[in-house]
């Protein structure tokens, strides 16, 4: 593909962050659209659901509920994360210690059944570890109360405002057009509609990546290419300000009604979160949903206790029915979505993959072809 192409990108969360990127990288004039009213985060349920994220990196951890394609992505984007923070102004916090899994002694069961479905891991992957008591007091000694913990090597953690932030800084300073306050309605290949204007926007290429905006707009009489069906998943967390609190990587407590993670952030930040809830609520975060988020957290970190709030939130992932991503791609078009709870670990392989599958690899920086787990 020739340089210097036009490219529409319509949707500026993390897929369309990182291919305004990328696209701006390899010499093409780039307008991302998004209904946002700028590229700062918003905590109101309405902005991009990246920012809400804890930024996980775990592919190993997400075969509880996920098939080994996602590991074999979400190992491909441990490989390019590295490399896409490094280029970026001022590095993104980025760290790959490996996470824990953690039991009380009364969920052995539950820890045991999520264990099992992780042996369907792609053979690069290593094992969980088991852990004696003094095994994980070396590596994290402010977690108290738990009987049984394994570690997974290798697995990683970004921290998403500062990424995102970055990303929209080096683009525009790359010459992105960022095209606030504007809803696209419709895509066809080379064009987009923008909400208010009677002619489409022309372009050499054009990518879909609204997420649940693409629902929104469908649900209104603007159709496009036949994709899955969509829906939300709510995804809450608490952010802590709990200076000393002493975790060095991302934990998960596994129990026999849900999954809380607890991941430290830098400037002594711990995001608390539960991996999904099945609503399209958008409204604040529940007195139940709080209470258990930090209850459980504080029952392994006791350090926890003053830890101040900073704040509640919630937000939408846009999942498919088998919450699998999906790609379609033709002649002048790209649309990617679904990408679940699992955007921050699927976004690089993916935009990878969806690019070579339309032929325009060259979007693709020079980076590592080869699958690292260190």
């Amino acid at each position: 593909m020739a340089g210097g192409l036009s490219i529409g990108i319509a949707g500026a969360g993390l897929l369309g962050r990182l291919l305004a990127w990328q696209a701006c990288q390899a010499g093409h004039q780039v307008t991302v659209f998004d209904p946002a009213v700028d590229a700062q985060p918003r905590y109101d349920g309405q902005g991009a659901a990246a920012f809400t994220a804890a930024g996980m990196l775990s592919p190993l951890a997400e075969l509880d509920c996920a098939t080994p394609q996602i590991a074999r992505w979400g190992l491909r984007s441990l490989t390019l994360w590295p490399q896409i923070v490094a280029s970026l102004p001022q590095a993104p916090f980025f760290a790959q210690k490996g996470s824990l899994l953690v039991a009380h002694r009364s969920d052995l069961g539950a820890a045991t059944r999520v264990l099992s479905r992780l042996d369907h891991a792609p053979p690069e992957m290593p094992p969980p570890e088991a852990l004696t008591p003094a095994a994980l007091r070396e590596l994290e000694p402010e977690l108290h109360g738990v009987a049984h913990a394994w570690l997974l090597p290798g697995e990683g953690q970004i921290d998403p405002p500062s990424t995102l932030l970055a990303l929209h800084a080096q683009a525009l300073q790359h010459g992105v057009q960022w095209a606030w306050s504007c809803h696209v309605q419709q895509l066809e290949a080379g064009q987009l509609w923008v909400a208010g204007e009677t002619q489409p926007r022309r372009f050499d290429r054009v990518f879909d990546v609204r997420g649940m905006g693409a629902r929104e707009a469908a649900a209104k009489g603007h159709s496009g290419p036949q994709m899955p069906a969509l829906r939300g998943v709510r995804g809450e967390t608490a952010w802590l300000h709990a200076p000393g609190h002493g975790l060095t990587r991302p934990v998960r407590l596994l129990h026999p009604r849900h999954r809380v993670y607890l991941v430290p952030r830098p400037h002594d930040m711990v995001v608390v979160g539960a991996s999904e809830i099945e609503s399209e609520d958008r409204g604040p975060v529940s007195l139940r949903s709080a209470l258990e988020l930090m209850s459980a957290a504080y029952s392994i970190v006791p350090a926890l206790a003053e830890a101040r709030i900073i704040r509640l939130d919630a937000n939408l992932r846009p999942a498919h029915p088998d919450h699998e991503p999906s790609v379609h791609a033709e002649p002048g078009l790209v649309r990617i979505n679904g990408l679940f709870r699992h955007g921050w670990l699927l976004a690089p392989a993916l935009i990878e993959a969806a690019l070579n599958q339309a032929g325009w690899a060259e979007f693709t920086p020079s980076l590592p072809k080869d699958p690292v787990y260190s």
